[in-house]
């Protein structure tokens, strides 16, 4: 079984691309994962590749910045590939199948949500909405 659950911080800002022919989305971006004190008063942490496809992709470039928590749930994928120089390299990515965002970092600038002015997606005073009276009549149910 190839799975692996990551609870960390965005070690940089999320990348999107899109693949060539598909057009799928295609994000990847560092993720910061603490390990447990190797001496007192010390803290390590691994910074693991994390490639997201799809809506998923889009989301995670469009909501997530440098330092955002997040959960991700996938499997590990090996891979290589040859240099120009003919040297061969050898990678390991974390394919997220699911991607929890555990607290929002204040994308405000880009159009996205932040703490300050994220409600959950419920808004008490829409705009262009008014409030039906109890006894109107013309509503079909």
């Amino acid at each position: 079984m190839n799975s692996v659950v990551l609870v960390g911080n965005l070690a940089r800002d999320p990348e999107l691309r899109f693949t060539a022919g598909s057009g799928k989305a295609v994000a990847t971006f560092s993720l910061a994962v603490n390990r447990p004190f190797a001496k007192e008063g010390q803290q390590s942490a691994d910074f693991l590749r994390i490639v997201v496809f799809g809506k998923s992709a889009e989301n995670c470039a469009n909501y997530l910045s440098k330092g955002s928590k997040v959960a991700i749930q996938g499997r590990i994928q090996t891979g290589s590939y040859e240099t120009s120089t003919g040297e061969r390299r050898y990678t390991t990515d974390i394919v997220a199948e699911r991607v929890e965002f555990l607290n929002r970092a204040n994308r405000d600038n880009q159009g996205g949500f932040g703490q300050d002015n994220f409600n959950g997606g419920f808004n008490d005073n829409p705009e262009g909405f008014q409030a039906l009276d109890d006894d109107d009549d013309d509503i079909p149910f």
